[in-house]
Formats: C-alpha cells, sequence, structure tokens
C-alpha cells in the first residue's frame, strides 16, 4: 500500500519485529516506522545490520531500539518483550519474521540442524507470542503476524525441514487466531513466495531464472512487498481479518 508523508495510520503503536536484521525483517521495521510506529528492531547475531535499520526508521520521527535475544529460549523472549514494553511502550504490533533454513536433502539432514530450524522458525514463533499475548489480550487489542513461505504451503524438495516449520506456522497462526479471537487480537501470516533475499543467495544465476521462469508475473519478489502486507495486516482497521495466510507470490501456486 502507498503511504503519503502525513498518512501515520500507526502513529502511537509499538510494533516488535523479530529479524529486523534481515531483508524482511528490516523493510517491514522501516515501514512501520514510516506508519508512524515506534520499533523494537529484534537481531540475534547481525547486530549492526538491526543498529542500521533502526537509525533508518528514526528518519521518520519515531522512536527504535535494536535490542538482541535468543528467541528459541522462553527466558530471553520475555526479557525483551519486558525491555521493548519499558522503553517504548506497550507491544501492540508484533513480526515474527525471524527465519532460516538449509538446502539439504532429508536423508543427508542431521538432527541438530532439523532441531536448530524448527526452533528458529517455529518455537520462537511460539515463545513471542506467548510473551505478548497477555499485555494485549488485557489492553483488549493486538496484531500478530508471522512470516511463513509459500514451501510451508506447497512443500519444497530439498528444504523438507524449512517447509514443515513453515507449514506449523500457518496451522498455529490459525489456531492461535480462533483462541483470541473475542479478546480483540488477530492472528495472520503472511506467506512470501521466492523474494530477492539473502535466502536465495546459495542459488546459481542458473537457479534464479529457473525459479523466475515459474513465476507467473516473470519476476522475484521485494522486501517491499513482503512488507506492504504485514502493513495491511498490522493496520487497525484490519480486525475483522484473523486465522488468514496472505501469500504475496507473483501467482507461483503449484
Amino acid at each position: 500500500m502507498h503511504l503519503s508523508p502525513d498518512d501515520r495510520p500507526l502513529a502511537g503503536h509499538v510494533a516488535l519485529v523479530t529479524g529486523a536484521s534481515g531483508n524482511i525483517g528490516g523493510e517491514v521495521a522501516r515501514l512501520l516506522a514510516r506508519a508512524g510506529a515506534h520499533v523494537a528492531l529484534h537481531h540475534h547475531s547481525r547486530r549492526d545490520a538491526a543498529v542500521g535499520a533502526a537509525r533508518q526508521c528514526r528518519e521518520w520521527g519515531v522512536e527504535t531500539i535494536a535490542a538482541g535475544a535468543d528467541l528459541t529460549r522462553g527466558r530471553e523472549a520475555i526479557q525483551l518483550v519486558r525491555h521493548v514494553t519499558d522503553s517504548l511502550g506497550p507491544i501492540t504490533v508484533l513480526v515474527n519474521a525471524a527465519g532460516c533454513t538449509d538446502y539439504t536433502l532429508l536423508i543427508d539432514t542431521p538432527e541438530e540442524t532439523w532441531d536448530r530450524i524448527m526452533a528458529v522458525n517455529l518455537k520462537a514463533v511460539y515463545l513471542t507470542c506467548r510473551a505478548v499475548l497477555p499485555a494485549m489480550i488485557r489492553r483488549r487489542f493486538g496484531r500478530i503476524i508471522n512470516i511463513a513461505s509459500i514451501w510451508g504451503e506447497t512443500g519444497a524438495a530439498g528444504e523438507v525441514a524449512y517447509s514443515a516449520a513453515k507449514g506449523g506456522v500457518i496451522a498455529f497462526t490459525r489456531a492461535l487466531a480462533k483462541e483470541v479471537a473475542r479478546t480483540g487480537v488477530t492472528v495472520n501470516a503472511v506467506s512470501p513466495g521466492a523474494v530477492h533475499s539473502a535466502m536465495l543467495e546459495p542459488f546459481s544465476e542458473q537457479e534464479r531464472s529457473e525459479i523466475i521462469d515459474r513465476i507467473p508475473v516473470g519476476r522475484l519478489g521485494t522486501p517491499g512487498d513482503i512488507a506492504r502486507a504485514v502493513l495491511f495486516l498490522a493496520l487497525p482497521e484490519s480486525g475483522w481479518i484473523t486465522g488468514q495466510t496472505l501469500s504475496p507470490n507473483g501467482g507461483q501456486y503449484p
């Protein structure tokens, strides 16, 4: 969606974006800031990227912080939410954008790799949602948007663990949406298709061309394409949309 300089539909809101050191998470944080939200940008290891994105967010006149945490650990998820609340105010928008993958055939996937992918992509969503929900329910307002993947809908050879984790995110989203539907909290998923981001770096130019050939609109998605879908679901006016999976994918369906 297009925002004019005076259009600030999230003014006064506080957003926590996990994985904000990544391409999609960073762009989501910048767009939410442009929409008027104060933004907390979470990172795990890439602090410099999160700090740089936070600096860009402040250009829109909002307050921001960059905060590190291992969100696969419940105590750190709780501490992160407390830190954001103490620094910026009660969290009204949570975007779970942290993720990782591994391009390996299932028979070659070590157990520790499977566990890591499940923890980062799925367990962390559970832990952050659990940490923010009590305050959202008390205030009877909240927007939770979980970044899934088209592979969670269709599956991808060579990414069985990632596909399973993202499929879990979609099922988690639908179930939690029903659980909190009467509280004023909505829970939705954004399920991107192939996006020009760090996750495509392992692919050769030929492999990327083959991916693009399978996308009806003829191009890869951009982080901005995904961020605009997130913003739509984060709006206060989107309160009747919950339990949904919005898939910006250029028409790439099986």
